[in-house]
């Protein structure tokens, strides 16, 4: 399989922790987001969308999406599941999850922060207004486990829920957002899921493009 990423891309972020968890392997091809590479021709053949991930399989087949990816993966590879089999746990996993994948990072990504600049937006009040959407949607993830009493997001084991959670723990960092203060509850998660080689060995800064 190959993965074309970008060390600092969160939803490709996603996909090296997946990959790590089932044991699977990927070359990696990185695609420079702040150079554009991601809007070259050759690239937008295989993502008409010039996002990223993209990862191709061994029979060349291309699929798109970070999520869509990962329920790809978690079918083929079962082992270790990465969503509850119960209804309801299930569901609950998949709102913590939609709501960081669906309401926090696409409106604070690359591409949204680009279109502010380009409407007359400062470095200052765009930094400022990403940390916020951070901020905000991090309070509610702590919110939604404020029952939860375990290791990870849902259980002692890490699930969907934690893959999408520490990507964008880190990006929030980024942005200037003190979330050991803040998020207690998620930071013991973040904590928790690092000491895992599947997440230390996916980090932004354990990547062969990483700056």
């Amino acid at each position: 399989m190959i993965l074309h990423g970008y060390f600092r891309s969160t939803a490709a972020y996603r996909v090296r922790i997946v990959l790590n968890l089932k044991g699977l392997k990927a070359e990696q091809i990185s695609r420079h987001l702040r150079k554009g590479e991601q809007r070259t021709p050759d690239y937008l053949e295989l993502n008409p969308q010039g996002l990223l991930p993209t990862l191709i399989l061994d029979d060349g087949e291309v699929l798109t999406q970070s999520l869509a990816i990962i329920e790809y993966l978690d079918t083929l590879y079962p082992a270790p599941a990465l969503v509850p089999s119960d209804p309801l746990r299930r569901a609950r996993v998949q709102a913590f999850v939609l709501s960081i994948a669906c309401d926090i990072h696409p409106v604070q990504n690359l591409r949204v922060l680009q279109a502010l600049r380009a409407g007359g937006f400062s470095e200052e009040q765009m930094n400022a207004w990403a940390a916020d959407v951070n901020a905000q949607g991090l309070a509610a993830c702590e919110k939604l486990l404020s029952k939860e009493h375990s290791t990870f997001c849902f259980g002692e084991e890490p699930s969907l829920a934690d893959v999408c959670l520490i990507p964008q723990m880190g990006n929030a960092r980024r942005f200037g957002v003190d979330v050991a203060k803040l998020f207690p509850k998620l930071t013991a998660i973040e904590q928790a899921a690092l000491k895992l080689p599947a997440f230390a060995n996916a980090s932004p800064a354990a990547q062969p493009d990483a700056e």
